[in-house]
């Protein structure tokens, strides 16, 4: 118990140094989950993919990849040039084939020894086949599957999605590498039990539109993912390539409410500070507006729209642009144990969302800030 309360005052003296509001991650629970993570799919016998779409750092895709720097997952061009900069390879642009960004992804695909790009139309396709790379190189294109998420994708279901696989296969210059799935249906789930429907009925629906592949003679990876899915994976998940998860590296509120994760796996907090006493109101004011944290999660938490730690009688009731305005759930403030200044930690309820507002993370383990953490941004 000393030692803990010895670690806590250590990290108060340094967290009261930083400029708030501020991104901290605690790197030892971003191991343990990744560790986790990896291990579950080594069971498994798939291959781990990982999403960095939620951290889009460098020092993250390492304890995600286990220093390998491959075989990773970005949604954004911006996100892919990083990494390759940086010495990754065999990156998968998930995000259907946007027609603006063909010669950027061409000049990916020329430069690394695989970049992989999403298709589910065909006159992305047509792109492709228009725009042939050099040296006689192959795109290397997954087909986006719709099993039932409802956003990008070609319906399984479809006979245009079988078309459209024969097409990308018997295209010059084009390799069908894969078919990519994405269950976000995951997210409005309870519990592990309805996570675990939703995962193996994308993973059948997956596996049944290979079976038809396979039919016509086809031969080539599946993948499906989310974090919810790949946190209580079901045993017909064996039968896949790859999963491709992303936000389980930090989790957040999000994925404690889902089942995927306990609060204490969360490993990301923004910090602030108390700047406002509010009687008339009933209310604290605190330096983190929206542009600290996001709006997401609005009306979804008893909290509001984060989880103060060491503080459940506390709602976070609204937010502006630089200002938070937090309330007791019931009962009047005992303004005591707030005085200006002092600072409090907010647990997001999307660390995807909460992330992209902050253009670095502090970084600490064991009571120590260790250093930075610096994303990449844009398009």
């Amino acid at each position: 118990m000393e030692l803990q309360q010895g670690a806590a005052s250590m990290m108060e003296a340094s967290l009261s140094s930083l400029c708030t509001p501020a991104m901290l991650v605690d790197v030892d629970k971003v191991k343990r989950n990744a560790q986790r993570m990896i291990e579950r799919c080594r069971d498994l016998g798939v291959q781990l993919r990982p999403h960095m779409k939620t951290h889009k750092t460098l020092e993250c895709a390492d304890i995600l990849t286990s220093g390998s720097r491959r075989c990773v997952v970005v949604s954004t061009l911006a996100e892919a040039s990083f990494y390759a900069d940086h010495g990754f390879d065999d990156i998968l642009y998930a995000y259907s084939l946007p027609f603006d960004k063909v010669e950027r992804c061409a000049a990916l695909s020329e430069r690394l020894d695989l970049f992989q790009v999403l298709l589910d139309h065909p006159h992305a396709l047509d792109q492709l086949k228009k725009r042939p790379l050099k040296d006689g190189r192959l795109w290397h294109v997954w087909l986006k599957l719709d099993c039932g998420n409802g956003r990008a994708g070609v319906l399984h279901s479809e006979p245009e999605a079988l078309r459209l696989a024969l097409a990308i296969g018997g295209a010059a210059g084009v390799e069908l590498t894969g078919v990519y799935a994405h269950c976000g249906n995951t997210y409005n789930c309870r519990g592990v039990e309805q996570i675990q429907a939703v995962a193996k009925e994308t993973t059948d629906l997956t596996l049944q539109f290979m079976k038809k592949l396979k039919a016509a003679g086809i031969t080539c990876k599946s993948s499906i993912g989310s974090t919810p899915s790949c946190s209580h994976p079901v045993k017909d998940m064996a039968q896949l390539s790859e999963v491709h998860p992303g936000n389980y590296g930090f989790y957040d509120v999000q994925q404690s409410v889902i089942g995927s994760c306990s609060l204490e796996d969360v490993a990301v907090r923004v910090l602030t500070r108390v700047i406002g006493h509010c009687p008339h109101r009933n209310q604290l004011l605190i330096d983190c507006g929206w542009t600290g944290l996001s709006l997401d999660g609005a009306g979804k938490l008893p909290t509001g729209y984060a989880v103060v730690e060491g503080h459940p009688d506390l709602k976070l009731l609204s937010m502006t642009q630089e200002h938070g305005r937090l309330e007791p759930i019931s009962g009047p403030l005992d303004y005591s144990k707030y005085p200006l200044g002092s600072l409090l930690q907010l647990i997001p309820y999307h660390s995807c969302a909460t992330a992209a507002m902050h253009p670095v993370y502090f970084v600490h383990s064991e009571g120590r800030l260790l250093g930075k953490w610096t994303p990449t941004r844009g398009w």
